[in-house]
């Protein structure tokens, strides 16, 4: 066996594997540890998925935000031990699974209509 599948068998023997339940589109926001030294902070991160991707066990997610005027991308692999929650705030209504054209989308063109159950 190689060395990928002793790690993924791992994570399912201790039960940390999360599913997603949320997709691209949905706002969330991911309370995220941060060690400062001898310090332990969360930090929240707040924004909209633009992908998700990887198979089981290895699945990773991009989230982007604005803060300010600058846009800012960041992924998360969903089993990170320092990912503390994951929250999902809006479910949104988009056709496809990977949104890279919300990137060139500012103002009203930028909003993403809420899907409805």
């Amino acid at each position: 066996m190689d060395l990928m599948k002793v790690a993924l068998d791992a994570i399912k023997a201790e039960g940390k594997e999360q599913e997603l339940s949320f997709g691209a589109g949905d706002t969330v926001t991911i309370n995220y540890r941060i060690v400062e030294g001898s310090k332990e902070r969360i930090q929240k991160f707040r924004g909209v998925v633009i992908q998700v991707k990887g198979q089981s066990g290895q699945e990773m997610f991009t989230v982007r935000k604005m803060s300010g005027n600058v846009g800012v991308e960041r992924i998360f692999p969903i089993n990170s031990p320092f990912i503390d929650e994951i929250e999902v705030n809006r479910r949104g209504k988009v056709r496809r699974a990977r949104i890279y054209y919300f990137r060139n989308l500012t103002g009203k063109k930028a909003k993403i209509k809420e899907r409805k159950f």
